[in-house]
Parts: structure tokens; C-alpha cells; sequence
């Protein structure tokens, strides 16, 4: 039973289940009519492969994760689940998952999503000791989880999945420097170089937080301007985004752990709730 939740623990299961509901996003605003079992097929071979991501991650930092308060019980640092068989799950989970994506959209699909694996798991994890660009590289398969589940629905790869991905991936800024403001201390006791700024929490990063926070307003217009969904969506992406954008402010006046919490927060909620008026708005 310990092993069982062990595993279970090595997926990461709110975090993939997060990203893979991107997916299954994509799907639906890509598809010409809505197929709610072929949404959760795509969920679930996104859940997979960002499981395998995941797994790989641990195992390459199973040793930083000792010196971490909030990964030091995690499975690997425990020795509950050896490096050798959380391979063989991830191996398992990224075939399963890739596979029921080739097989039962198409083999762009699977290919994508290969590439998302690849660069979370073998480039974003290492650079993450190496240079605070890691956040830049991180946010590429952060955001391409809906430009996914749009080539699951079409086939192709059009201007829509890159307006999708680009939502997402300017999101990934705000968020991850969010959490790295926050989780600075545990960060620096692993060597981690997440934060932008040199001085790290000071207004220079507070200033870039603001600034892709800012970015992201715009951004969320193209969805109306592309047809992808309407004016309602629209307008809960301003005001969100307006929301998210007053936080930031807030950041930059004080520079504070709690501001920063507030920020890492909202942007929890940011995206899903954009994503799903983006949905709603289309039926």
C-alpha cells in the first residue's frame, strides 16, 4: 500500500492533472463539435506524458529535493521508490500515453507532446541550477498543452494553437516567479536560479513579474479577434487579467513574501477560469 501511494506520489496527480485539463481545453476549442469522450481521451494521454515529465524531474533532483522542506518527503528522497523503478514507470506511463495519442488522434499530436517531455524533462530540469533562463525554457512546454489538444481536434497546426500557447505561455512567467518569490529560501538551499533579477526578490524582479502579467491582457483578446470564442470570454479575460495585473502592482510596492502569495495564487485560478469561459463561450 506504501509503494502504491508512493507511485501515485511520483506523478505529481494535481499538477498533471492541471496541465492535461489545458489540453483537453484545446481539444474542445478546436473541435467542430464538442466530443466529451474524445476531451477526456486527451486528457488522459496528457495526464500520462506529463506524469512520464514529472517522474523525470524527481529522478534528477531526487538529491536537491533532500535539502528542500517541501520535496524532502517526496518518494525518491525517502528511498520508498528506487531511481531504476521510477524509470520503468516513467518509461510506461510516457508509452501509454503517447501511444493512445498517436493512435487515437494523430501522430502530430504525439510528436508535440514527445517534444513538451523532452524539454521539461531533459532541458528545463537541469538548467534549473544553471541559469535563471530555465523559467524562459520551462514556459515552452507550460504552454503548449492547449496548442496540443488543438492539433488532437484539427490535425494541423494553425494560427488559433499558437494563440492558445501563447496565452499559456506568457501565464508561466508570473506564475513560476510567483512560487520561486515565495519558495526562495528552500530554492537557494538547492541551488536553484529561478528568479530573474540578480538581488532575486527585489523590484527589478517585482517589475518583470508586472510586465508579463501586463502582456498577458492583450494577449487574451486574440481568442475574439482569431473566432476561436466570443465577447463574453473576452471581457472575463480583461477583468481577470486587470485583477491578476493589480496584484503585481502590489508586489512592486512591497516586495513581500505575502504579495507574492497572492500572486501565486491567483494565477491557480487565472487560467483555468479564462479557459473555461473560453469554452462555455463557444457552446
Amino acid at each position: 500500500m506504501v509503494k502504491a501511494r508512493a507511485y501515485f506520489q511520483l506523478l505529481k496527480f494535481r499538477l498533471s492533472l492541471t496541465v492535461a485539463f489545458s489540453s483537453a481545453i484545446g481539444y474542445l476549442l478546436g473541435a467542430h463539435e464538442f466530443n466529451w469522450s474524445r476531451a477526456l481521451l486527451v486528457l488522459l494521454g496528457g495526464l500520462l506524458v506529463t506524469g512520464s515529465a514529472n517522474i523525470i524531474n524527481q529522478v534528477h533532483e531526487r538529491e536537491l529535493d533532500k535539502l528542500m522542506t517541501r520535496t524532502a518527503k517526496r518518494p525518491l528522497p525517502l528511498g520508498i521508490i528506487s531511481p531504476a523503478e521510477a524509470w520503468v514507470f516513467c518509461v510506461l506511463l510516457g508509452v501509454a500515453g503517447l501511444g493512445l495519442l498517436a493512435y487515437v488522434f494523430n501522430p502530430l499530436t504525439a510528436a508535440l507532446s514527445l517534444l513538451s517531455l523532452i524539454l521539461y524533462g531533459f532541458i528545463y530540469t537541469p538548467l534549473k541550477t544553471i541559469s535563471p533562463i530555465c523559467v524562459a525554457v520551462g514556459a515552452i512546454p507550460g504552454g503548449l498543452p492547449p496548442l496540443i489538444g488543438w492539433v488532437a481536434a484539427t490535425g494541423h497546426l494553425g494560427v488559433e494553437a499558437w494563440v492558445l500557447f501563447g496565452i499559456q505561455f506568457m501565464w508561466q512567467f508570473p506564475h513560476f516567479w510567483a512560487i520561486a518569490w515565495v519558495a526562495d529560501e528552500d530554492y537557494k538551499r538547492a541551488g536553484f536560479k529561478m528568479l530573474p533579477s540578480p538581488g532575486n526578490r527585489d523590484i527589478r524582479t517585482a517589475f518583470q513579474i508586472m510586465t508579463y502579467t501586463l502582456l498577458l491582457i492583450p494577449l487574451s483578446l486574440l481568442p475574439l479577434e482569431f473566432n476561436i470564442s466570443g465577447r463574453i470570454s473576452a471581457l472575463v479575460a480583461v477583468v481577470c487579467g486587470v485583477l491578476f495585473l493589480l496584484l503585481t502592482v502590489q508586489l512592486m510596492r512591497t516586495q513581500s513574501r505575502k504579495a507574492a502569495l497572492r500572486i501565486m495564487f491567483a494565477s491557480f485560478l487565472y487560467l483555468p477560469i479564462v479557459q473555461i469561459a473560453l469554452v462555455l463561450d463557444k457552446i
